[in-house]
């Protein structure tokens, strides 16, 4: 038991000793600190290049850390980004000997202090011109200075939108001296690509990339180069919430225009649907433009959007023109022949287009139809009899006429046989022209009807067969965008 509570007092007396003795370290390395900023900084300037001869180039290496894409401007062209700057360089009159210092190898000071390199993003496209972050500069004993500063950065990006939402875009930025040229300052890149490794998910865009390339320019106005960093940002659009927000309603959309042939022509709903899809179809075109900048280049969802709105302008004419065909009454000429043969004898029975209550695989049906034409046959065989037994009345009629009009002659004799007969026979007379009125009626009835019945069918098959065309139609064109996007 006064073991234990030996061993434990000499760990806290241990502790505390090691305590006070960090404590004391700390105080002198402040102490020294102190000293070193006052020695380094007595007679220091900010205002020049830190260079012992001014002919040598002072190197600046630069290195670039993407953080957050903030938001892409496609309308505007201009890319927003977070990004982490790091310039490091080497200062010919901040070093100093580290042992004279108790050991102390670097110091944090404001980087106002310390002359910095003007390197700007030459590419911005911000109306904000201020001054860098004045974050503390890492001060080290053999005068390298390193700098780091968060910036957000407004660049300017030429979007091609062709594809979209299945699009990838570069965008650049371009980093250099505004006022130093590459015989003064130059340059380096700290790596050859930009630093992803702390760059947070972004939900649009997928990052394929950061390329670094350092270039030297020659400007018209001056014979001195100018080098600069150019770093390439890679991006991929995520392209789901568009396919399921714009593209798939649209294809949806597509496949139900179609449609508005199979409807029945007496419905009367066949345009007011293709002016619906028409209507919605605008709806989803406006919201693309209002994204989309207004260049030339028009994308991908546009064309698309804009075949099918033609397509279904399209329909939409042809089903007036359709419907125009299945309302021809008596009026209308008869059906012409190569209309007959190709349409009512060839395009029918590929497109399964029957009269009514006709069926390709209904006996009963058909047994039917015979029955109703044999009906037929006999009624026009009864009223072939019929008329042919009145004509041979008539002709017995006209017989007696003339035998009563010799007797009448020969012996002056007027009976009442005489006169019954007479009427008999003008009876037969105006029944037979009634009957024949109403022979004529009829037949002129079903001609018309019949007429009527072929213009509809030649609908009817125009219909199913501009219905199949179309649904090809819109089947190619969204294979050929899904091909174009992949």
């Amino acid at each position: 038991m006064k073991r234990n509570s030996l061993s434990s007092l000499s760990a806290s007396l241990w502790l505390l000793f090691t305590a006070v003795m960090l404590q004391a370290v700390e105080s002198a390395k402040g102490k020294y600190a102190h000293m070193l900023f006052n020695e380094l900084f007595e007679d220091y300037s900010n205002a020049l290049r830190p260079v012992e001869d001014t002919d040598k180039v002072l190197n600046v290496t630069l290195q670039i850390t993407l953080s957050q894409i903030k938001d892409m401007d496609e309308r505007n062209q201009i890319l927003s980004a977070y990004l982490w700057i790091r310039q490091s360089w080497y200062d010919a009159y901040l070093k100093w000997d580290k042992d004279k210092y108790d050991g102390l190898d670097s110091i944090r000071i404001p980087s106002n202090l310390v002359w910095r390199p003007d390197i700007v993003l030459y590419n911005k496209a911000d109306d904000d011109f201020s001054e860098p972050v004045n974050t503390n500069v890492v001060l080290r004993y053999d005068g390298k200075i390193t700098w780091d500063a968060p910036a957000i950065t407004k660049s300017s990006c030429v979007v091609d939108v062709s594809y979209f939402p299945f699009d990838s875009q570069q965008c650049n930025l371009t980093f250099g001296s505004w006022t130093y040229n590459g015989n003064q300052v130059d340059i380096i890149n700290s790596l050859d690509s930009g630093d992803l490794s702390d760059f947070v998910e972004d939900v649009e865009w997928e990052i394929h990339g950061m390329p670094a390339v350092k270039n030297v320019i020659t400007y018209g106005c001056c014979s001195e180069p100018y080098p600069d960093v150019t770093f390439t940002l890679i991006l991929k659009r995520k392209s789901s919430f568009y396919i399921f927000n714009l593209l798939l309603p649209c294809i949806l959309i597509s496949f139900l225009a179609p449609l508005g042939f199979y409807l029945p022509a007496d419905s009367g709903e066949k345009v007011s649907l293709g002016v619906t899809v028409l209507l919605a179809l605008t709806v989803f075109q406006l919201m693309v433009a209002e994204i989309m900048p207004p260049s030339e280049n028009v994308p991908l969802i546009g064309k698309y959007y804009i075949a099918t709105m033609t397509m279904i302008t399209a329909s939409t004419a042809l089903t007036i023109i359709i419907m125009n065909l299945h309302h021809c009454g008596s009026e209308a000429k008869p059906v012409p022949q190569w209309a007959r043969v190709v349409i009512l004898d060839y395009m029918s029975k590929i497109f399964f287009v029957y009269d009514v209550g006709e069926n390709c695989t209904s006996p009963k049906r058909e047994k039917e139809e015979e029955r109703k034409l044999e009906g037929y046959d006999g009624c026009q065989r009864r009223h072939k009899e019929v008329r042919s037994h009145l004509s041979n009345r008539n002709g017995d009629c006209d017989l007696d006429k003339k035998l009563n009009g010799n007797l009448d002659k020969s012996y002056g004799v007027h009976g009442q046989n005489v006169r019954e007969t007479v009427n008999c026979c003008s009876c037969y007379k105006m029944l037979i022209k009634n009957i024949e009125y109403i022979a004529n009626c009829v037949r002129d009835h079903k001609a018309n009807r019949a007429k009527g019945i072929e213009w509809k069918k030649v609908a009817k098959v125009m219909d199913r067969f501009f219905m199949w065309v179309f649904f090809i139609m819109v089947f190619f064109m969204s294979v050929l965008i899904i091909g174009k996007a992949a």
